[in-house]
């Protein structure tokens, strides 16, 4: 409903709204004009009116998810809701490395790959799969986090070293025809595939607005990199540049290459974490018989 309002109307007739501060959160005018507010965002409008800024601050000291999020767009959202003609979902193999540098197997990153050890976190993982979930995904994403006994240098992270992860993403790699390849990519890239992930929604599912689409966006870019929720985004985005990012496929029974396929590898400025973070929209049963 937001959503529509704020495409529907001028801020001069949505500005009256926000006049009465709100006491509680449980009226759900008061939700609705915390979305209002975060639609507003989105689109670059209300910023420095008094009475918005005002509700935006009343909402952070009621505690209101979404009062976390910037009353602008940052430039890491710069991509967020908008539409690039002929830059759709990577699919294949041939559109990945088009678009992005691969990243180069080694030997080295194998054998580093081989020693890491599970560092299972429920609740990071939940985070992190909170895009698909909320746009209801054909399937549960998998979300893993591992520790390295020793730095992986930059050149070793690579789609060799993530073979050697225990993923289920990757089981049965080399079943159907195809090499898996991983490139490197930016955080502004994998945040507004979170975005889009939400937004948009699966091919089964139902997209949400665009204030908790970026919510859920940013609690899962936090949960990749191991960050508290309380940092400053600002701060988390800074800290991001320190992180190397990787998007991979491969050809086994999780990428389909028709739908949606998503994958990514996170390496922590100690080169000794990594998170991967897995999702796909096709239908675990499309290709089992009736």
């Amino acid at each position: 409903m937001a959503a529509k309002l704020v495409r529907a109307q001028h801020l001069r007739d949505i500005e009256p709204l926000f006049v009465e501060l709100p006491d509680g959160l449980s009226d759900p005018a008061v939700e609705l004009r915390a979305c209002l507010l975060g639609e507003l965002a989105l689109i670059g409008s209300g910023d420095g009116r008094r009475s918005l800024e005002a509700y935006a601050e009343r909402l952070g000291e009621l505690g209101h998810p979404l009062a976390r999020l910037p009353r602008t767009r940052l430039d890491i959202e710069h991509r967020f809701a908008v539409r690039v003609r002929g830059l759709g979902s990577v699919k294949t193999v041939k559109q990945l490395r088009s678009r992005f540098p691969e990243a180069p197997s080694t030997d080295g990153g194998a054998v580093v790959g081989r020693g890491a050890s599970d560092a299972r976190d429920d609740g990071r993982a939940n985070a992190a799969a909170l895009p698909f979930r909320a746009g209801g995904w054909a399937r549960e994403p998998e979300a893993r986090f591992f520790t390295l006994p020793n730095p992986l240098s930059l050149d070793d992270f690579g789609i060799s070293f993530i073979k050697e992860l225990p993923l289920r993403c990757l089981a049965g790699e080399g079943s159907r025809r195809g090499r898996a390849l991983a490139c490197v990519t930016t955080a502004d890239d994998v945040l507004n595939e979170l975005f889009t992930a939400s937004y948009v929604g699966g091919v089964n599912g139902q997209g949400q607005g665009g204030a908790y689409a970026r919510l859920y966006a940013w609690d899962s870019f936090y949960a990749l990199m191991g960050m508290p929720t309380g940092v400053p985004l600002l701060e988390a985005v800074r800290r991001a540049a320190d992180h190397r990012w990787l998007r991979f496929m491969a050809f086994t029974d999780w990428f389909h290459h028709d739908t949606s396929d998503l994958a990514f590898a996170v390496l922590d400025p100690t080169r000794t974490r990594v998170a991967v973070l897995a999702a796909t929209d096709t239908d675990a049963h499309r290709d089992r018989p009736a």
